[in-house]
């Protein structure tokens, strides 16, 4: 089961914009929309990307001129110091990055699986599994005898 809310890690370059890394990019389509929506459903997200010092900066205030301001920046929770002791993953519940192997989905289908809509979805699906479906008839014999009856010429 899905959490209610999440810790949703997010890339910059290339996913929430165009990738013109060092240059900030235009914004993806539907990718401020989607997160600030994916934020006002009480999800927590951190910008987890490579830039860092100036180009970093940039990014975060590129974000807040657009309406999103991150939890935690290159970091699992604002308080963190980074240290050599200690691993540089985010500790997130998801991760949306432009380099997933699956490659990137776009910012509505993002949202269909992780927005309150997803509940509403999987609510549907439980409902349907619960239907009855007939029962197929069970052949009476062992497991060739199964077999040849799915062979059998009519």
């Amino acid at each position: 089961m899905i959490k209610e809310t999440q810790t949703i890690a997010v890339d910059f370059d290339g996913t929430i914009v165009e990738n013109a890394y060092p240059k900030i990019g235009k914004p993806l389509l539907f990718a401020f929309d989607t997160l600030k929506k994916l934020q006002q459903e009480g999800n927590l997200l951190i910008l987890w990307t490579y830039r860092s010092q100036d180009k970093l900066e940039e990014a975060v205030a590129f974000c807040k001129e657009n309406g999103l301001t991150f939890y935690a920046v290159n970091k699992s929770y604002p308080e963190e110091v980074m240290s050599p002791k200690i691993s540089r993953k985010i500790n997130a519940d998801i991760f949306i990055d432009d380099r997933d192997v699956r490659g990137m989905l776009g910012w509505g289908e993002i949202y269909q699986k992780l927005g309150k809509g997803q509940e509403q979805t999987q609510s549907l699906k439980a409902t349907q599994k619960k239907k009855k479906t007939p029962k197929k008839k069970k052949s009476k014999g062992g497991f060739m005898a199964r077999i040849e009856e799915l062979f059998k010429e009519d």
